[in-house]
């Protein structure tokens, strides 16, 4: 009996063992495929590609070996890393279905924020989508502009309280996270965290800035992650997580827990006020215009089939704040700060601004505010050279194909002009490469030129068919998961410039700057620093 429970126990331990070392030994179709060394036996390439201080290795990657190369990942297992404009196509449009965001990053996206976007794939995200894509449809954001638009005139109150005796050096990262937080949360949830003219400290406009660093600091982890669910209930998994002696996981779990609470919390209130009926939401914030209430009440009216659960609909609460706030803030930070370095841009961009106001008013209406030129090439180039998520995974959920759009040399020398891909082959797709594709965009690609958005683009720009939704470029991916909230971004974006730009003057201050590579990028004033933050010198604008 000894014997046979032993045989057993070291039958189960070869197997695991295998399954751990197996890509090691196995050949695969992505062998041929030409890449940089693994830089560890254990992670290959992923810290590498994942650190905060990844730029170099990425730009080396792209340089050396193109649109597409093979990567290595945890125990020897084979990535592609691709740009190629012809691939993104038939991975995020044509072939969408036979490709997810991987079984690490659903899973993970499960426990960290519920059954929501970014969580399903297949079915399941077609019936969420449904719901949701008319809810952030132009007229709501058009409906929205006036919010938004009361949003910023008090970031602009207490900005000018704080300069208006002389020039200051102030966190822009943590204005600019401060008013994102109040834009989603009275544009996207119809709820107000942040008076914004008085210093308040809010422990969820707090968790939700540390999420993004935080989850990028336990990556390492990420590998075990589709085998939690096997380790018993979720109070059981809560037990264990509880005794990793490991502050980065432990930073992550409280983290979670005051982002999933509050989100609770507002879901379960806008869900009561919206069962009181329509006078009941013209009392609170936002008068029932935010994309919750909408969301809500089209979920009551819809059928059977198509209604959410509640489950599904709080994890679109928790997913609206992390997805809307960061790559927000920080979007918005980066255009302040190359608006800083490059002062005949802002003055040019602030004289438009203020000809516009001399005809509309202070608050520009959201067709006038959206079709000004300038203000759209300034966040248009910024968007391109600087997309706030430089990376996006995807699976393949079955052996499949991907064509080129130009042939790349093999290991072997041969040609390739499409890769056979193996089921559950993980891919990198390098948004930010395809952006910046000199091939594409000429040899001023990485440079920021608002100026070419004002002219004919390149026609190798046309003759690429980039697959974006946006601008001819990847910033908000494409196909049935692309960003659904892109139109809400661009309000956001162009509503707090406008102001800002119109009433203040920036300038680099003596801190420096370093944008730390992410889940979504972020500046700290040192590098390897885990704090966001960025500084500027801010002062009066004249009239």
């Amino acid at each position: 009996m000894v014997s046979a429970v032993a045989l057993a126990a070291a039958a189960v331990a070869s197997y695991l063992v295998w399954w751990l070392v197996r890509d090691y030994f196995v050949r695969s179709p992505l062998d041929n495929i030409p890449g940089p060394p693994s830089g560890s036996v254990w992670t290959g390439n992923l810290l590498q590609l994942v650190n905060y201080d990844s730029w170099d290795f990425i730009r080396d990657l792209c340089d050396t070996y193109g649109p597409v190369a093979r990567i290595h990942s945890f125990f020897g297992s084979k990535w592609l890393h691709v740009y190629d404009t012809k691939a993104l196509h038939s991975i995020f449009v044509k072939d969408q279905d036979s490709y997810f965001r991987g079984v690490q990053a659903i899973n993970a996206s499960n426990l960290l924020l519920g059954p929501g976007l970014f969580a399903t794939y297949g079915e399941p995200h077609k019936k969420q989508r449904k719901m949701l894509n008319p809810v952030f449809s132009v007229a709501h954001m058009r409906n929205l502009t006036p919010v938004f638009h009361e949003i910023s005139d008090r970031l602009r109150l207490a900005i000018e309280t704080r300069v208006k005796d002389g020039p200051k050096e102030l966190d822009i990262l943590g204005w600019m996270g401060r008013t994102a937080l109040e834009l989603v949360g009275q544009g996207g949830l119809g709820y107000s965290f942040d008076p914004l003219t008085a210093d308040t400290k809010d422990e969820y406009a707090e968790a939700v800035k540390a999420f993004i660093p935080s989850v990028t600091q336990t990556t390492r982890y990420r590998f075990i992650f589709p085998y939690l669910h096997y380790l018993g209930p979720a109070w059981f998994r809560r037990m264990l997580l509880d005794m990793v002696p490991n502050r980065g996981v432990q930073r992550i779990k409280n983290v979670t827990n005051i982002v999933h609470e509050k989100s609770k919390e507002i879901f379960l209130a806008k869900k009561s006020a919206i069962e009181r009926g329509d006078q009941e939401l013209l009392h609170t914030v936002g008068e029932g215009k935010d994309i919750m209430s909408i969301l809500l009440k089209a979920n009551v009216l819809a059928s059977e089939e198509d209604k959410l659960p509640d489950d599904e609909l709080l994890a679109q609460t928790s997913s609206f704040m992390i997805a809307g706030v960061d790559t927000t803030s920080n979007a918005l930070s980066r255009v302040l700060h190359l608006l800083s370095e490059h002062p005949d841009v802002q003055a040019k961009l602030r004289s438009e601004i203020h000809q516009a106001q001399e005809e509309f008013g202070a608050h520009i209406p959201f067709d006038e505010l959206m079709a000004l030129p300038y203000v759209d090439a300034v966040c248009r180039e910024t968007l391109r050279l600087y997309a706030p998520v430089t990376l996006s995974n995807r699976q393949a959920r079955k052996d499949t194909i991907l064509p080129l759009s130009e042939p790349i040399r093999g290991v072997d020398g041969t040609l390739i002009t499409e890769i056979a891909i193996p089921k559950g082959t993980t891919f990198m797709l390098n948004l930010r490469a395809c952006n910046t594709n000199k091939a594409v965009w000429g040899e001023d690609a990485l440079e920021w030129k608002p100026e070419r958005w004002l002219q004919p683009l390149p026609r190798t720009v046309e003759e690429a068919r980039i697959p974006g939704i946006y601008a001819n470029t990847m910033t908000f991916i494409s196909g049935g998961h692309s960003c659904i909230g892109f139109k809400f971004s661009q309000l956001e974006m162009k509503v707090v410039l406008v102001m800002l730009v119109s009433a203040f003057k920036f300038e680099l201050s003596e801190t420096p700057i370093f944008w730390n590579f992410a889940g979504i990028a972020y500046p700290t004033t040192t590098k390897g620093n885990m704090r966001p933050e960025m500084y500027l010198k801010v002062s009066m604008a004249s009239a």
